[in-house]
């Protein structure tokens, strides 16, 4: 047998259909393959997203749904100049680029306004002290009601006339008015004190000695 009957018999016609034809196989495979992670992975598809602050939460849900995105309430807040159920702040921002499916993150407002614990400043921290706890909690204060007692130290809290006590929970909405000492002794430098050395050195001591009759 010489060589060319011998290659006329590995390139018979119907290998070489056989091969072709695993070949185009292969070949419909890495494209398909390509073209459905394309899709999947919705390659050049990146939607911008839209503002959603001041929207109420439903239409807000309806819209984000129509362009393939989600949204999830991930917290609430209050601003009473807002309408209850309406987007504060959202993550991503407007203008950001994403991909279909993903998760817009919102901060929707509270329909009432929150409440928060009275801390332990009940005859238990100075009225400096006191104010910057409330204030940064969000409370409003009334001018103080002073009492005798110890110069700024906080002896009670009134909520509308009323006591409250360490641990009450109060809204934010209701004014507080603080009870604080007004001090019952007048300051040490409006009291003229005798220094002890300058009568030593000669200054006038105006006690006199009693003696006995």
């Amino acid at each position: 047998m010489n060589i060319k009957e011998s290659l006329s018999k590995i390139f018979d016609r119907y290998v070489v259909i056989n091969l072709s034809a695993m070949l185009v196989v292969v070949i419909l495979l890495c494209v398909g393959v390509g073209f459905g992670l394309d899709i999947y992975t919705h390659h050049g598809e990146d939607i911008t997203v839209p503002n959603l602050k001041g929207m109420d939460i439903d239409k807000a849900e309806r819209h984000i749904n129509q362009m393939g995105l989600s949204i999830v309430v991930n917290d609430s807040g209050f601003n009473k100049t807002l309408p209850a159920d309406c987007i504060l702040l959202q993550t991503p921002g407007e203008g950001q680029k994403v991909k279909q499916g993903h998760i817009i993150y919102v901060t929707v407002n509270s329909p009432s306004s929150p409440s928060f614990t009275i801390p332990d400043i009940i005859d238990n921290s100075s009225v400096r002290e006191a104010e910057a706890k409330l204030t940064a909690m969000g409370f409003r204060l009334y001018p103080h009601k002073m009492v005798d007692g110890e110069k700024d130290w906080v002896y009670g809290v009134l909520c509308h006339g009323r006591h409250v006590a360490n641990g009450d929970r109060i809204s934010i909405d209701h004014p507080l008015t603080l009870i604080v000492g007004k001090g019952t002794i007048e300051d040490l430098e409006d009291v003229d004190m005798v220094d002890a050395e300058e009568v030593e050195e000669g200054g006038t001591d105006d006690f006199e000695e009693v003696q006995e009759p």
